[in-house]
Order: C-alpha cells, then structure tokens, then sequence
C-alpha cells in the first residue's frame, strides 16, 4: 500500500514539473502500460526463439554440409586436375612412352583378371610388414637404450650417424652378395629402410620427455624396466608413431628397389616387368598401387597416432 501511495506520488510530481515548464505530458495508467509491455514481451519471447531455433538448426545442418563438401572439393581438386592434364598429354604421346587412364583401367582390369595384380600385392606387402616388423624390434631396443642412456647413445651414436644417410638402395649389391638373390636380401633392404626413421624418432621422442619425470623416478626409486614401460613410452608414443609412419614409407620405397632385381613376384617386379615390356601402362599402374597401398597403411598408423594423442 505504502509503495502505490509512493508510486503515485512520483508520478503526479513529474507531471506536475513537466507542466509548470511547458511541456504537455500526458500520464497513462501506470496498470495499461505495464500489461502493454508485458503483452508485447510475452509474444516476443513466444515468437522468436521457435523462429531463431528453426533458423539455427537450418543453418547448422546446411552449414555441415557446406563445409564437408569444401574440404572434399579442396581434396580432390588437385587430382582431377592431374587426371585431364595427364589425359590429354597421353593422347598425344606415343603409345610406348605414356600410357592415357583409360589404358591404366584396362590394365587393371587385365591382371585383376588373371590374378597376377592381387598376388604381386600381397607379396609385397608381406615384404614390406616381414622387413618392418624386423627394424621395430630393432628400433625400439636401440632406441630406447639409447634415449635413456647417455652412455649408450655415446656408444652406438658414432657408427648409427654414418650408417645413417647411406640409403637402402645403395646397400642392395652388399645384400646380393652376403644374402643372395633370394627373400632375404629383399627382407634385408627393407629393414635398412624402415629402420633409421623410427631409431631417431624414438631417440628424440624420449629425450623430449620432461627431465623432471626421470628426477621423480630416481626419488621413489621405481625399477627401471617398469619405469620405462610405464612412463618413458607413453609420453614418448606420439613421436615414435611418427618414426613407424617414416619407416613404413622408408620400407616401401625399397621394397621396390629390392624387387626390380632378381625377384619373380610382387609390385616392384611387375613394374620393372612391364618397362620391359615397353608397357607404361603397366609400369604407370604399378606405381598407383605402391602410392595407394602405402596411402592406405599411412592412414592407418596416423589414425591410431591421433587416437592415442588425444587419450594421452
């Protein structure tokens, strides 16, 4: 009651004030106006959040869309272009130097069908994982030796520092003669190749490690092998995954290498097959299988490294 009375006299005395200067005011109902207000705020806020929510939604949706098929464009922009450059080049070339796509699917289409495309992927690819899996245990040993060991790294660094820019190829008459033309000096090659990219990457990837980790380790005196087993590699994995992506395309490059010379099977010798054929049709298709196999296994290994990333 107190507050009306107040209220009210508020009201008259600023109209009253108005009035005495001149200035024409005219006072509704304080009731009218606050029912008006309320009214318009009520249909207001019935109104527009159903519009603005349907809006929002339309917008999210679309917006997904759009920008899912921007990436893919982007994608896949630069190998359509590729394709016609590549398209109308090979038609204008002679037929023994440069194959057109359309020759490529017939080719494919030729040793998918007599079976030849699917086991010379399959024998190299079980090359590739035979020479891999060889130079992970090898890398991870050293590796690791040597990252948390000063004095080992010191030991091994000398001879692992020359060894290291000599290149797969190169050691492929030495493996001939210490190995022979059979499967281990291909299984040889391909573990000088896929092994250097992961030892340095695992060598680095524990030395990123921060220091203070080894401090707490040495205070609470944990055992050494569980110490790295269950502090070292964790924090050390994500670069390490980046070494097993280099060493799987370290291990691709040479299994061809390996594979153009004295082998009767796989990807690298239906290349060098068919360049003496005078096929580049073959030779052309040999090259997209190496590229999209050793794609594919890229995917894998970065998928599973982005997985552990963020569970790290």
């Amino acid at each position: 009651m107190v507050e009306k009375v107040l209220t009210g006299i508020s009201s008259f005395t600023v109209a009253a004030s108005k009035a005495a200067s001149g200035v024409t005011t005219v006072v509704k109902p304080k009731k009218t106006v606050d029912a008006a207000v309320k009214t318009g705020a009520a249909a207001g806020a019935a109104a527009k959040p159903v519009a603005v929510r349907k809006t929002a939604a339309g917008n999210g949706v679309v917006g997904k869309v759009s920008a899912k098929a921007g990436k893919w464009a982007l994608y896949l922009a630069l190998p359509v272009i590729l394709v016609a450059v590549w398209a109308f080049v090979g038609a204008r070339s002679a037929s023994y130097a440069m194959a057109t796509p359309q020759q490529i699917v017939s080719a494919t289409i030729e040793y998918a069908g007599s079976g030849e495309l699917w086991l010379n992927i399959a024998v190299s690819i079980a090359r590739v994982l035979e020479g891999f899996l060889v130079a992970f245990v090898a890398a991870a040993v050293l590796g690791v030796a040597a990252g948390v060991s000063r004095r080992f790294e010191r030991f091994i660094d000398l001879v692992m520092q020359v060894l290291r820019p000599i290149p797969g190829i190169a050691w492929i008459p030495l493996a001939i003669l210490w190995f022979g033309i059979g499967e281990n000096s291909k299984v040889y090659i391909i573990f000088i190749g896929a092994f250097f990219p992961m030892f340095v990457n695992f060598v680095d990837g524990i030395k990123g490690i921060d220091k203070r980790y080894f401090e707490l380790g040495r205070v609470y005196e944990i055992p050494k092998w569980r110490f790295i087993r269950q502090v070292v590699v964790p924090a050390a994995l994500p670069q390490m995954l980046t070494g097993i992506r280099l060493g799987l395309s370290g291990a691709w490059i040479c299994v061809v290498a390996a594979e153009m010379i004295g082998a009767t099977s796989g990807v690298g010798f239906m290349l060098s097959d068919g360049r003496s054929m005078s096929r580049p049709d073959v030779v052309i298709l040999a090259m997209l299988i190496i590229g999209i196999v050793g794609k594919l296994m890229d995917d894998v290994v970065e998928w599973q490294r982005r997985r552990i990333v963020n569970w790290l």
